[in-house]
């Protein structure tokens, strides 16, 4: 071969070499990318299966979370009492006092039915909870007995005991006006009749004015707020007990329009100066002086108008009284 083909062989061969080392980068970016996918592929893998093997050892944790735990079993009575009696645990004894809260309710209700209206049923259950309080304190589970026999009759002694501190009628009073009531009741039944106080002296051995001076003292008596609704209701526009009230200092209405009517039959013949004179004198208090003053007249000129006023109104009135009985 000649010079100048070798010349334009290596010129060729140089113009590919470029050509054939873009293909080499190219072909090895592409490998590096299949194996960046790979790793990735192999990551996720991983990753995934962690997961499912989180999720297997953490659901067995949920399912003892979500399971209900058991109830403690509440103490019987014998077991409470014997407890507490060792322990004296003021917890144990807000149980006690709990378990047997309704029976102060329902012994409070009881009571309730015999006494009067005022009387409260939440101030006899506050009574009897002491009662039930000093019960728990003074029960001995040696005697063999059930509390709620032994607790019923301090809850009601609770009770009473609370409506005589209340009472303003004395004990004495009220054991005499007792044995009163149990003695008129009999007599009832012997006689068919009421008894008189006679009857009750001679039932009881004692004299007539100490029956009635304890029948005066015990007489019921009962404590009313002035400003409770006359009838039960949720209407406002109610009245009260206030508003029905007598009040005795004012005067009554029937009776001033009765006043009114006669002074007018009597005075209806007389002048104006007489007419003020009478109401003056009669209605208002004034003295025969003031009436003077106001009227500009001597104190003796007001009592001679007075004077003749009254024998002309006897005279009137006589004639009256003639028409009324003919």
């Amino acid at each position: 071969m000649s010079d100048s083909a070798v010349a334009v062989r290596k010129s060729r061969s140089r113009s590919r070499s470029p050509r054939s080392g873009k293909k080499s980068a190219s072909s090895s970016s592409s490998s590096h990318r299949k194996t960046r996918q790979k790793e990735k592929k192999a990551s996720t893998g991983t990753k995934k299966k962690a997961a499912a093997e989180a999720k297997t050892k953490v659901s067995p944790v949920k399912a003892s979370g979500s399971a209900k735990k058991p109830e403690k079993k509440e103490l019987d009575d014998q077991s409470l009492w014997v407890i507490y009696k060792k322990t004296k645990d003021l917890n144990l004894r807000n149980v006690l006092i709990e378990r047997y809260l309704p029976l102060v309710r329902y012994i409070s209700e009881r009571v309730l039915q015999t006494l009067p209206k005022s009387i409260d049923l939440d101030d006899l259950v506050s009574a009897g909870l002491f009662g039930l309080m000093d019960a728990i304190e003074g029960f001995d589970l040696s005697r063999g007995i059930k509390f709620k026999t032994y607790c019923t009759t301090r809850i009601r002694g609770a009770i009473l005991d609370e409506l005589r501190a209340q009472d303003w009628v004395p004990r004495l009073v009220r054991l005499k006006s007792h044995k009163l009531e149990k003695a008129v009741q009999e007599l009832e039944r012997t006689l068919g009749r009421e008894p008189t106080a006679w009857e009750l002296s001679q039932k009881l051995g004692v004299e007539i004015d100490e029956i009635n001076s304890v029948m005066v003292e015990a007489a019921p008596k009962t404590i009313f707020s002035l400003s409770e609704k006359w009838e039960d209701g949720d209407d406002d526009r109610e009245m009260e007990k206030v508003d029905i009230i007598e009040d005795k200092k004012t005067p009554d209405p029937l009776h001033l329009l009765h006043q009114k009517d006669v002074l007018e039959l009597i005075t209806r013949h007389l002048i104006r100066k007489e007419r003020l004179i009478l109401v003056m004198y009669y209605y208002e208090g004034l003295t025969m002086r003031e009436i003077g003053d106001i009227l500009e007249l001597t104190e003796s000129r007001v009592c001679q108008i007075h004077s003749n006023i009254m024998q002309r109104l006897k005279v009137h009135l006589e004639k009256l009284q003639q028409r009324l009985v003919s």
